[in-house]
């Protein structure tokens, strides 16, 4: 799915995926430091990053869709909050190294290089005691169809983000099955995968 899907997408009126945080996040509030520095990847129309926002953090939200950016920019006026946004593809962005104090990604579905490339910055452009934070699809899900892209290739296993985390000595990768209600797009009973890991 190219950026062209995505801003089509994003170009409807509603939030395709709601403007409630999604539940895994709103569950780990408690371990982000307040004030904290937080990347969120693959932001989308901005729930979560303005839900961050709400609590005080420094927010900064990246998406190659300028049409989803556009929308959290409205919602966070419209709140009164103030979150940094931008547009730029992942495969051309740099993580800074020793910059964050979280991480965020939730529901963001790189392909395999894609993959490598973002995830293998994570433990480095944390601060120390920084703290990854990830919902998405498990591989199993394509059999759900109930959201996230029907290609498995896109979708995770715990095996491989094992991998991918590795350098975190303190990770927890779990799976579950759940219901999931956020927008018209993630909607019923969905496989998903969940990280957590402090550096």
């Amino acid at each position: 799915m190219d950026v062209n899907f995505w801003n089509t997408r994003y170009k409807e009126a509603e939030f395709a995926y709601g403007t409630v945080p999604n539940d895994f996040l709103k569950s780990k509030i408690q371990v982000f430091k307040p004030n904290s520095k937080i990347l969120c990847l693959a932001e989308g129309e901005g729930r979560n990053a303005i839900f961050l926002a709400e609590h005080k953090h420094d927010v900064t939200a990246i998406d190659y869709s300028l049409e989803g950016l556009k929308k959290l920019q409205k919602l966070a006026s419209d709140k009164n909050l103030s979150v940094e946004t931008v547009c730029i593809d992942l495969n051309h962005y740099k993580i800074e190294e020793n910059k964050w104090d979280a991480i965020i990604c939730i529901f963001g579905h790189f392909p395999e290089p894609l993959r490598q490339t973002v995830f293998n910055q994570v433990y480095s452009a944390l601060k120390k005691d920084g703290v990854f934070l990830m919902e998405a699809y498990h591989k199993d899900q394509i059999n759900y169809k109930t959201g996230g892209p029907q290609v498995a290739d896109l979708l995770y296993s715990a095996e491989e983000l094992q991998i991918d985390f590795s350098e975190f000595k303190n990770r927890s990768i779990e799976t579950s099955i759940k219901e999931i209600e956020e927008g018209k797009y993630h909607k019923g009973t969905s496989f998903v995968i969940q990280v957590m890991a402090h550096k």
